[in-house]
């Protein structure tokens, strides 16, 4: 039965199509190498590809030398040297996006609670079934899409961000406060038309229409809101 649904799993995220993107990895740390080749047949079987390691710190020295990827980790709890919470804390001080799934057969609930606030996207003991994590692991692809499809939303932002005067950022930073023309006008020693034009200038480079998207956009970024 386990094996029915394992392989039903695995046919419905082939049908997914925001799923079926082969740069997508699984990474897999383990220290214990019949779980490692457990899992990656497992994982390589719902059409993953899948990259494993014995430590943390290998994990860590084939991510500086490799290219950034889309992907997850299932990483075990506890290992020799370097934990996989360690890891996760480490990961985090580099602002790494790669959600991470742990497995361990010694965890309790306190440090699966502090695990998943420190966002782990699931923590699930060992022995793990087949069709929870391969469950786990299309949820923390999708996780990291979205945040990927987010931060790359961010970056264009700040291009445009850049692509404004002194005066523009200025006057944007005043328009989004809240400000009127006049009263900017006022704030930055000019006459309200010129102030027009540059409010103009400044939807135009941000390409928004209205002044909402304009506060959205600034809110995101941090402008204006000192």
């Amino acid at each position: 039965m386990e094996q029915r649904n394992t392989q039903k799993l695995a046919q419905d995220k082939n049908a997914n199509l925001t799923l079926m993107n082969y740069s997508h990895k699984v990474f897999l740390v383990d220290d214990d190498s019949s779980v490692r080749r457990a899992l990656t047949r497992l994982i390589k079987s719902a059409g993953y590809d899948v990259q494993a390691f014995a430590s943390a710190r290998d994990f860590l020295e084939c991510r500086r030398v490799t290219d950034e990827q889309l992907g997850c980790l299932v990483l075990d709890v506890r290992m020799p040297g370097l934990s996989g919470l360690d890891l996760q804390h480490e990961l985090q001080a580099t602002n790494t996006l790669l959600p991470i799934i742990f497995i361990t057969g010694h965890g309790d609930i306190p440090m699966s609670v502090k695990a998943i606030k420190d966002g782990a996207v699931d923590f699930l003991p060992k022995p793990v079934k087949d069709t929870v994590l391969l469950k786990a692991i299309e949820q923390a692809l999708a996780r990291a899409a979205q945040e990927q499809g987010e931060r790359q939303e961010v970056e264009n932002l700040l291009k445009r961000l850049s692509t404004l005067t002194p005066r523009e950022r200025e006057v944007m930073s005043l328009v989004v406060g809240g400000l009127l023309n006049k009263q900017i006008a006022f704030e930055i020693g000019t006459v309200e038309k010129t102030v027009k034009v540059h409010r103009a200038r400044v939807m135009e480079k941000m390409k928004v229409q209205s002044l909402p998207d304009l506060v959205r956009i600034a809110h995101r970024l941090g402008v204006g809101s000192a």
